[in-house]
């Protein structure tokens, strides 16, 4: 089984956090468990269910299961989990949070409002944003505003407050007063993250300022390449006038709110809660096509691959966004080894998209999966031509096109290519290990090559692979005591790795260690080498290298 990630780690801690009832079901808690530590919430939730019926006051089988349906996109199978919580009288921002979007699919405003008023809390941030939403929410736009400016004056808020005022403006119909608050100088007003852009260009389309609209998008697509921003411009451009769709209800305005709490944590390491806020958006507002896309993302980034790729299909045709989600489909379809799906959906946005170039650089690798290797090159030698001479990510394209030529035996076309990918980023470690190594392995210009597996390993000084690398060059120059010492390293730093550990047996028996050599190797067979490798090293366990050894006082035979 794969390590836990971080949010499996975390959810699989809440499960073991405290003692559970005699007679619970051992079975379904022992599965919940394991599909938790895989981060396999739709595995999960129907053994949590079970398990919490033996023991169903447990709050730590109660908040793991609320993680494991609102993980899987169950919101209504986390609402019986959330109210039991809270009525135990168990703190828990998780069950609040359930129970304030329930409240908010229900129209239940004033609910909200109590729970506040009775202490029930989330974070300062989400519990001064159902404040303000449930007053709208409850027809009282005023108290809402003000319910907004009391949060602006509160330390770190005043951006978010802003941003949702001025969205409430805006739903109002003061796309004047929105305005206002939009235009405010750098570090005064809202940050200026995607949302807020699309909702100004909107606000300003609605009030007869198209030009300066587009003026705002392409100040933002100079900065950012993105699909709704790009739409829109060209709306604009084509004289349409853009409707205000930010929100449509105070409903939409309280998923807003999770949304941005979201995305305020993308950058923080915190999937698990991403994911969770984003769903919850989507329970109030299953129109909320941004949150979807996050959704796909954060399941991806989990590696809950085939949740991922349901979740990207989701994204309806049409929408600025279905390019972007069709390229996800295509890269989670290849994490999960079905190349072929990969090409198809590839080929079919192709089709429509023909100069595409993300979807042509994808299709040459979803090729070079399937083993098509000489239609991969032709793939990636037409990305380049899309990409342009100034592309920031050529290198990345060059790169891919070298590997593939190397693996067709064309190392000319190869060399050339790894040639062109440093002189355009000479700090890329992986770039420069895979030429470097690919020259060792040749036994050609093995200076060169020990110089940019050297710079490798500064780089990144603790990549196994790359210290291998470089004790397989000392090797190959003959430098055996060196080599043993790296690869002795590198054996510490992957020590389940074939490769390094048959390496690493190499150089001990050139180094006179002949018993401690076969050792290595019979370790290496152990990991599971590719055929031939297995091959070779049973052979070597055999016979030994065919190479002399150098004696080594005291060695043993």
């Amino acid at each position: 089984m794969p390590a836990p990630t971080r949010a499996a780690a975390t959810i699989l801690g809440l499960l073991l956090a405290g003692p559970l009832a005699a007679g619970i079901d051992a079975g379904s808690y022992l599965s919940a468990r394991a599909a938790l530590q895989a981060g396999d919430f739709a595995t999960a939730a129907p053994y949590l269910t079970r398990t919490l019926a033996d023991d169903p006051d447990n709050p730590d089988l109660l908040e793991s299961t609320i993680i494991a349906q609102l993980g899987r996109g169950a919101f209504d199978a986390a609402v019986p989990a959330a109210d039991h919580m809270l009525a135990t009288g168990a703190r828990s921002a998780r069950a609040a949070m359930v129970a304030t979007a329930a409240a908010v699919r229900a129209g239940a405003w004033d609910d909200i409002l109590d729970a506040l008023d009775a202490g029930r809390r989330i974070s300062p941030l989400a519990d001064a944003l159902s404040r303000a939403w449930a007053l709208a929410g409850a027809g009282d736009m005023q108290a809402a505003l003000a319910a907004f400016d009391v949060m602006a004056a509160a330390p770190g808020m005043r951006a978010v407050a802003l941003q949702h005022k001025a969205l409430a403006l805006a739903l109002a119909g003061d796309f004047e007063g929105a305005g206002a608050i939009l235009s405010l100088p750098p570090g005064e007003g809202p940050v200026p993250t995607q949302s807020v852009i699309a909702m100004q260009a909107q606000v300003l389309s609605q009030l007869g300022e198209g030009d300066a609209a587009i003026t705002l998008l392409d100040r933002a697509l100079a900065q950012m390449d993105d699909p709704v921003l790009a739409d829109q411009r060209a709306r604009l451009a084509a004289g349409e006038t853009l409707p205000f769709t930010g929100i449509r209800s105070a409903a939409d305005g309280m998923a807003e709110a999770w949304f941005t709490i979201a995305g305020a944590l993308v950058n923080g390491g915190a999937d698990l809660d991403v994911l969770l806020n984003a769903r919850l958006a989507l329970a109030m507002n299953p129109r909320h096509v941004g949150a979807q896309f996050l959704v796909a993302q954060i399941l991806e980034r989990m590696e809950q691959y085939d949740a991922a790729r349901i979740a990207y299909a989701a994204i309806p045709e049409g929408h600025p966004l279905r390019v972007a989600a069709e390229l996800g489909e295509a890269d989670v379809l290849r994490r999960m080894d079905d190349s072929d799906a990969a090409i198809t959906v590839l080929q079919g946005l192709l089709a429509d998209n023909p100069d595409l170039g993300p979807a042509v650089q994808r299709l040459g690798d979803a090729l070079r999966a399937s083993g098509r290797e000489a239609e991969a090159v032709a793939a990636y030698s037409r990305a380049l031509d899309l990409a342009g001479a100034d592309s920031p990510g050529r290198w990345r394209i060059l790169y891919a096109r070298a590997v593939t030529s190397f693996g067709l035996g064309d190392w000319d076309a190869a060399e050339a290519d790894f040639r062109a990918a440093i002189a355009l980023q000479p700090q890329e470690a992986s770039l420069l290990n895979y030429y470097g190594y690919s020259l060792v392995d040749r036994g050609e210009k093995l200076d060169e090559a020990l110089d940019l597996i050297e710079r490798a390993v500064a780089l990144e000084p603790r990549n196994g692979a790359y210290v291998d690398s470089l004790g397989w060059a000392w090797f190959r120059l003959g430098r055996f005591d060196d080599a043993v010492a790296r690869l002795e390293q590198a054996a510490t730093l992957e020590a389940t790795d074939a490769v390094v550990n048959d390496h690493l047996g190499d150089a001990y028996w050139m180094v006179g260690r002949l018993r401690e050599a076969r050792f290595q190797w019979q370790r290496a067979l152990s990991f599971g080498p590719d055929p031939d490798e297995a091959d070779a090293i049973r052979r070597k366990l055999e016979s030994g290298l065919a190479l002399d050894p150098q004696p080594e006082p005291g060695a043993d035979g």
